[in-house]
């Protein structure tokens, strides 16, 4: 694809050791990142809050193409040793503009971050705590886990706090939340792992 080819040849390599701070808006040069390898968290710099999780294969940065004027309040952490690819926002729009279909793409997942904030919102005003902290914690494990015939296992990156701003809850209720579901047998974790039963995943997803 010649826009993607395009694009690789335009882009620049990083090695981010894990807990790193990716800083989003204060370069001098605004950019887009595209995560090559592992995750990392996009945290709000002025209250210390995880926004979302961006898991390798996605962008981050984006609002910098839309947003010009404003300096990014939002830091990159990385969750992992990651590697990040990254070009300057308004190269990036000069090949969106002669491209469309990295212009599309680009909209199509700025479009399906919206939706995830817009679920959230829905969460926060219809469903109780108990209910989205475990329903976040399922669509964790799916959507950064890997399947074995028994379980679906994922990386346990996020700490007590950081799944609690991205509930609403406090980090005391993700605590007790999470100790009944590995209680209950839904889940089990230890410092490295998060995993999920398929058996119960499939009943769940049904």
């Amino acid at each position: 694809m010649p826009s993607m080819m395009k694009l690789c040849d335009l882009l620049e390599m990083d090695h981010v050791d894990k807990g790193s701070v990716i800083e989003i808006g204060a370069r001098d040069r605004k950019c887009i990142f595209f995560l090559k390898n592992g995750s990392v968290k996009i945290m709000d710099s002025d209250c210390d809050i995880v926004k979302y999780v961006v898991k390798k294969g996605n962008i981050f940065g984006e609002l910098s193409i839309y947003d010009k004027d404003s300096s990014s309040k939002e830091v990159a952490i990385a969750l992992e040793d990651v590697v990040i690819c990254y070009i300057e926002s308004d190269m990036m729009e000069d090949l969106m503009e002669e491209h469309k279909s990295l212009k599309n793409g680009l909209l199509k997942i700025y479009g399906l971050r919206i939706r995830k904030l817009e679920t959230r919102l829905q969460d926060l005003l219809y469903k109780d705590s108990k209910t989205r902290i475990s329903e976040f914690i399922k669509a964790y494990i799916e959507e950064f886990g890997e399947s074995n015939k028994e379980r679906v296992i994922a990386k346990n990156l996020l700490s007590h706090k950081d799944i609690a701003n991205l509930t609403n809850t406090s980090r005391q209720t993700v605590n007790n939340i999470l100790s009944t579901m590995r209680k209950d047998n839904v889940i089990d974790y230890d410092s490295k792992f998060i995993s999920y039963s398929q058996t119960t995943l499939s009943t769940n997803t049904k």
